[in-house]
């Protein structure tokens, strides 16, 4: 089954936000609300979405403050939709790292559009050419896809739980590089997440019974001991 992309809606009127998870939800996306700043900053850095839908006029801080935070540590995708119309603001949220911005009132098609060209740039701009223009990573019979968050042995499903599928997810993008333990963790889980490397190990050891023919000795997957882990580079 399919992984969703989870969205974090970041919008304090109620109307609004309801009605923007009414229309993700319906085009296949999960959803969570948050009304403020603080608020949304915590389930950031708690839940890891796929991307944020940002308004900037929060009650408690404003969104721009949000964007700022975020990008000190993340590039998820970020569409600011908000009432503010000069350009000074737009060029603002974009300077500081928005995806695109999206001046309410807006249309369903558009936002839909945006949200999906935002979550394909993230992919995109990553310097692995393979998973920018096919949406699959490939070394020898496993394949990482990204559109459909699932990764094949053969061919067939090997049915990694969602932290498993991220772990394998992430180390693709960057095949080749060791990933430290605290990097890893920080990408996956936020700043916030505790730098303790059993999960990872926990992770790990499960990943490789399902995606190994002999978890002793992988052939995707490698340990750097005391540091972290690499994936085999692509085809």
């Amino acid at each position: 089954m399919k992984i969703k992309d989870k969205v974090l809606i970041v919008e304090d009127e109620q109307s609004i936000s309801n009605f923007i998870s009414m229309v993700l939800t319906a085009n296949g996306y999960d959803t969570m609300i948050v009304r403020g700043g603080e608020e949304a900053l915590t389930m950031i850095s708690s839940h890891c979405p796929d991307l944020i839908v940002l308004d900037l006029g929060l009650p408690d801080m404003d969104g721009i403050e949000v964007l700022k935070s975020v990008r000190k540590w993340s590039n998820l995708p970020i569409v600011v939709v908000s009432a503010r119309t000069h350009e000074r603001d737009k060029v603002e949220a974009l300077d500081y790292g928005a995806d695109d911005y999206l001046v309410k009132p807006f249309g369903t098609s558009e936002l839909l559009a945006r949200i999906r060209t935002a979550i394909r740039h993230t992919r995109t701009a990553l310097s692995n050419s393979q998973i920018a223009q096919s949406g699959k990573f490939t070394t020898g019979d496993l394949t990482i896809d990204y559109d459909k968050h699932q990764v094949l042995i053969c061919g067939e499903n090997a049915k990694l739980t969602v932290n498993e599928y991220k772990i394998v997810a992430l180390l693709g993008k960057y095949s080749g590089k060791v990933l430290t333990y605290d990097f890893i963790i920080r990408e996956l889980w936020g700043p916030k997440a505790k730098t303790d490397n059993q999960i990872l190990r926990v992770n790990m050891a499960n990943i490789r019974r399902k995606i190994e023919k002999n978890p002793g000795t992988p052939e995707y997957i490698f340990t750097e001991v005391g540091v972290g882990y690499r994936m085999r580079e692509g085809d």
